[in-house]
């Protein structure tokens, strides 16, 4: 038996969502594997929640793989009926289940794990391998699940127009440009780690009818040496959010490549603190200037807590979160981008600029060109004699959509 504890809170995490956001719907993922102890506890959570909540008020869907032996030419279902027998054994029945493939399932094939999984044969959606992430919503209509979910819930079904939304995923496949875009981190091994970042390039090239091609660099890798080398045929160098001073060096110089060569160049969160650093160091001549996360003795730490943070321990509590107002100088890059005077931006950090260094650095060239509404925080900075230089403190990635990009 879980820790009741345990899935107490997590039923109290859901039910929260639900009355402090006024929703009709809460959409709960769980991940990971059924079978696999670290899941045990939000699975027996989202039982009960059914249990409470009603069978009309609830809806589960499972996602499972069918996977295709090629020698043998045939799908296997084995691997979908163990899982929902595993899920049953635990008191959870599917209503619905969505089959990854890359191959089309027959209606066979559908009735056959509606047999053996107790469902009908039409709550087993097919979605199929996409070239575009964002055909999978198309498919997924087509296959009926959204009418599949109305009709389980109670909710009225209402006709949508996604014609916008076919046009955008026909656009995707036939974009006529290309650009190469270095994204300087420390987690490329792991794409998804700046999925959000990856997506908002994509969104910005649709809209410019531009295949954006990621090259993935990792910071660790960049020297002042070989920059030409790594940056060969790149359009613009993006340093992204990040925390830990492993490859900070690294995106020191990435940064100082664009700036000196010219090379539009965006810097995001952690990316605007380490152009304030490079440019400090590099033109400044503050020799060993850094962020004191990274260096608590540095001479001259440029990127600093606020004075309210000093001698706090608590890493999340001392983080700015969430939405906060920017102001935008008129006369600006940045300005030219949102069109807008006061702009709301998303925020994850607990470092900020140090204006103990602001009138130095607009001195040496640097534009500060957002900024909190009491002008006290930092939040753009720019080179003005330069094609496209522009870091800013916050994420404006996480409010990119495929058919709105961000600015």
């Amino acid at each position: 038996q879980v820790i009741p504890h345990i899935t107490n809170a997590i039923k109290e995490k859901v039910y929260s969502v639900a009355e402090e956001q006024e929703v009709d719907v809460v959409i709960t993922e769980i991940g990971g594997t059924v079978g696999d102890i670290e899941s045990q506890p939000f699975l027996e959570a989202i039982r009960q929640i059914k249990y409470e909540a009603g069978e009309d008020s609830t809806c589960f869907i499972h996602v499972t793989l069918v996977p295709f032996l090629g020698k043998a030419g045939e799908l296997k279902t084995k691997p979908t009926q163990h899982s929902v027998k595993e899920l049953r054994s635990i008191g959870i029945q599917p209503d619905i289940i969505v089959c990854r493939s890359e191959k089309e399932l027959s209606d066979s094939i559908k009735t056959k794990i509606g047999l053996f999984c107790n469902i009908e044969s039409n709550c087993v959606i097919q979605n199929l391998d996409a070239s575009e992430l964002y055909e999978v919503p198309l498919m997924l209509h087509k296959e009926g699940l959204d009418s599949l979910v109305c009709d389980k819930l109670g909710i009225k079904e209402r006709s949508i127009d996604n014609v916008q939304w076919i046009q955008m995923v026909d656009n995707l496949k036939s974009l006529k440009k290309e650009v190469n875009i270095a994204l300087v981190g420390k987690y490329v091994e792991l794409h998804d780690a700046y999925i959000s970042v990856v997506e908002a390039l994509k969104h910005g090239g649709l809209t410019n009818d531009s295949k954006v091609n990621v090259k993935w660099i990792n910071a660790e890798d960049v020297t002042r040496e070989n920059g030409d080398k790594i940056f060969e045929n790149c359009h613009g160098i993006l340093v992204p959010g990040g925390f830990g001073d492993r490859g900070i060096e690294g995106k020191l110089e990435a940064i100082r490549y664009a700036r000196i060569n010219k090379i539009p160049f965006l810097g995001i969160c952690l990316g605007m603190q380490c152009s304030v650093i490079e440019f400090s160091r590099n033109v400044l001549n503050l020799q060993g200037a850094n962020s004191s996360e990274i260096n608590s003795e540095t001479k001259y730490p440029v990127i600093d807590l606020m004075n309210e943070q000093v001698g706090l321990d608590d890493l999340g509590g001392t983080m700015r979160l969430g939405a906060y107002p920017c102001v935008l100088e008129k006369e600006s890059m940045s300005y030219s981008c949102y069109k807008e005077e006061v702009i709301s931006e998303r925020h994850r950090h607990r470092y900020e600029f140090n204006n103990e260094y602001k009138e130095a650095l607009i001195e040496a060239g640097m534009s500060i060109t957002g900024t909190s509404p009491d002008g006290k925080l930092v939040e753009i900075v720019e080179i003005k004699d330069h094609p496209w230089y522009v870091a800013v403190q916050f994420h404006p990635e996480l409010k990119s959509r495929p058919n709105n990009p961000h600015p």
